[in-house]
């Protein structure tokens, strides 16, 4: 059952998004070639905390982070550890932000130092993904119309569309209904509508979509071991208009 949200309930997640923007803001300052991602998840745990909110991530289904943190072949789902980030990775900051039972969800990819033009050109077309995306979310449109956005302009630069994962009603809960696929699929296509808010997450690599899920459960990494990219905003409907409340421009 989708759930939509009250004009008060989307200002808390408002909220709870503002915390999520500068925690984002805090990591970009401190991330490059040395850094741990382990450091990173400490530094953005204490971050959310000090601010008066909850990782969303720790502890969900057993998840031991509060950022995820995904680096060149990886998609979604790495776990921080130890190991130094280096020149020319490209790294995947994944994290939710719980504040009072109101959640928000949002994703980016960033360059460490200075990185191949291939790289550079997955992460400009995977952000290109996302806003598209985000331009198809208004009243009577479908869900499918998000899902044509993102696989269109993926496919159109000759990169691999990941199926297994997808974006979601996000607010209440980390996961709600509707999932929102980044290619058209044969599933539930509900129209969109005014107080849905929803999780735009593209997934884009550089090959094959195919993934593989590591032996530590959650790690997921492109089939093939090219690079993958990953962009994410938490996007509500409010007045037919869509309002992407992860973003700082939305509060300037």
């Amino acid at each position: 059952m989708i759930r939509l949200k009250t004009r008060d309930e989307i200002q808390r997640i408002k909220e709870a998004s503002l915390i999520l923007i500068d925690t984002f803001d805090a990591l970009k300052k401190i991330v490059s070639p040395g850094i741990t991602t382990a450091e990173l998840d400490k530094f953005a745990c204490d971050f959310i905390i000090k601010r008066g909110g909850r990782p969303a991530f720790l502890g969900y289904m057993d998840y031991t982070a509060g950022l995820c943190t995904s680096v060149n072949q990886e998609v979604i789902h790495g776990i921080p550890n130890q190991r130094p980030l280096q020149e020319g990775d490209i790294l995947s900051l994944d994290c939710g932000v719980d504040l009072n039972g109101y959640i928000s969800d949002a994703a980016v990819t960033l360059p460490l130092g200075k990185i191949s033009r291939e790289a550079q050109r997955l992460m400009t077309v995977t952000e290109e993904c996302l806003y598209r995306a985000i331009d198809q979310v208004k009243p009577g449109n479908r869900v499918r119309h998000i899902s044509e956005a993102v696989f269109g302009h993926a496919k159109e630069h000759g990169y691999g569309v990941v199926h297994q994962f997808c974006g979601h009603g996000v607010g209440f809960d980390l996961h709600e209904e509707p999932q929102i696929p980044n290619y058209v699929s044969s599933g539930p296509n509900p129209r969109l509508k005014n107080g849905m808010v929803i999780a735009i997450e593209p997934m884009i690599n550089q090959g094959t979509g195919d993934i593989v899920i590591l032996d530590d459960g959650w790690t997921v990494e492109t089939g093939d071991g090219l690079l993958s990219a990953h962009f994410e905003h938490t996007v509500a409907i409010v007045d037919d208009q869509a309002e992407i409340l992860t973003s700082r421009d939305t509060y300037l």
